[in-house]
């Protein structure tokens, strides 16, 4: 049975960067290079020229994305050293037939990639016939944040057309096995290398699941049950920074310190220590669920102490918020329980019953409903949007994995400003 190829996708903006990356994931078995559309924009066609020199031996992809001017963007392509150019699928036909002619001219093969074609079996088929080598079964980034899923899409194309066909989009290494186990003939991998502190590592976890072809059956979860496990995986910040430094909580801090709270919010107006309906708030409560407050931010009075935590802790509640004080730190202290608030007090005020559960408010700075997600860590707490809430935790974790790399970058002696190209990036 033919071995199946392993593509890196060098979705990067440096190329600096690139090329030591691409040399740690050959090292680690990757077969083709990729240079990645970002790195295209970024650098131009010098950066597929650069790994040409760099990899004299090797097949380089250049994802061009071809829309239009097919025949010129092959042409800079190939003379620039790419040995595979890839081409949008739902490009016109005139447009695919003129870049096939320009790579027979060449001696160089297409991809086409199937992103956001409607119909992708009766495309691929056309695409075949038009004379396109490559298939490339491809969920976006972003369509991945939404829940889509390339390996569904190219189960789709498994048997219908008879060139080779890639999958690519959100593969790792239990995924990339259960593709070649599928019959991908192409395994294209971008973040879970590229973004990796051990670049060779992660490349050598990929190759050997290819080979093997192993498998496994993946957990069926629920919804919520996969979005409280991302966001489990991120810090606040790697959610705000996925948000566009959006949703979070001013003033606030961690009572405990190194605590973590996910989960879905159950919200409390009450009015100036009025204690009644935050203390009902705990039945009303489900485990894994946060007991988000809003006291008017008055922190003269604490409608929260000791035996409220006490009772969120026996029924498993992941975390309360409160935008006013707490009393009783010593006992919660002891607790370790993810209690954030902007004050401490001792004095408490009365169960008057003023207020509302589950009604839409405003806790340090941020509108909060109640079933949107909340994340809280030492560095602070975030709101996520519920209709928002598997893109935004999807896209902490690509903000966490882009950190690993950048981090183990600076160990190995270069600076952030050196890695992030700060002058080069600035806003002109």
């Amino acid at each position: 049975m033919k071995k199946a190829i392993l593509q890196v996708a060098l979705d990067l903006l440096e190329l600096k960067r690139a090329l030591q990356i691409a040399h740690e994931a050959v090292l680690g078995g990757a077969d083709w290079i990729e240079v990645g559309t970002p790195l295209i924009k970024s650098e131009g066609i010098q950066a597929v020229r650069a790994m040409r020199q760099e990899f004299p031996d090797l097949v380089i992809v250049a994802d061009m994305k071809v829309a239009d001017t097919g025949a010129l963007e092959v042409e800079m392509a190939a003379k620039a050293g790419a040995g595979i150019v890839c081409i949008l699928a739902d490009a016109d036909d005139s447009v695919v037939e003129e870049a096939v002619r320009a790579a027979r001219k060449y001696g160089i093969r297409l991809m086409a990639d199937l992103i956001n074609v409607p119909d992708p079996v009766s495309r691929a088929k056309q695409l075949e016939g038009l004379g396109i080598d490559i298939i490339c079964a491809h969920v976006g980034i972003d369509q991945q944040m939404t829940g889509k899923d390339s390996i569904d899409l190219f189960s789709r194309l498994t048997n219908t057309i008879h060139v080779p066909v890639a999958v690519a989009g959100g593969i790792d290494a239990d995924r990339s096995g259960e593709a070649v186990h599928m019959g991908a003939d192409i395994v294209i991998v971008g973040g879970w290398i590229v973004r990796s502190a051990d670049v060779t590592k992660s490349t050598q976890r990929i190759r050997d699941a290819m080979d093997k072809r192993s498998h496994s059956a993946r957990e069926k979860r629920s919804v919520d049950e996969e979005i409280r496990a991302l966001l489990l995986q991120v810090s606040a910040p790697n959610v705000t920074d996925a948000m566009h430094r959006k949703g979070s909580m001013s003033g606030i801090f961690s009572l405990c310190g190194n605590v973590k709270m996910v989960g879905r919010a159950v919200t409390v107006q009450t009015v100036a220590g009025d204690w009644a309906k935050p203390v009902e708030a705990i039945d009303v409560a489900r485990k894994d669920e946060v007991i988000v407050i809003s006291n008017d931010g008055v922190t003269t009075v604490a409608p929260w102490g000791e035996l409220a935590t006490e009772s969120c802790v026996q029924k498993g509640i992941a975390g309360v918020v409160i935008d006013g004080a707490v009393r009783d730190v010593d006992d919660i202290r002891a607790m370790k329980f993810p209690l954030f608030a902007k004050a401490v007090v001792p004095n408490a005020g009365e169960p008057k019953g003023f207020g509302e559960i589950n009604a839409e408010i405003q806790c340090c700075g941020q509108s909060v409903r109640a079933g949107d997600w909340i994340v809280g860590d030492e560095s602070g707490v975030v709101v996520i949007p519920a209709e928002r809430a598997y893109e935004i935790a999807r896209r902490a974790l690509e903000v966490r994995k882009n950190e690993e790399r950048i981090r183990e970058e600076i160990r190995r002696g270069s600076t952030l400003s050196e890695v992030a190209q700060l002058i080069k990036w600035e806003k002109m």
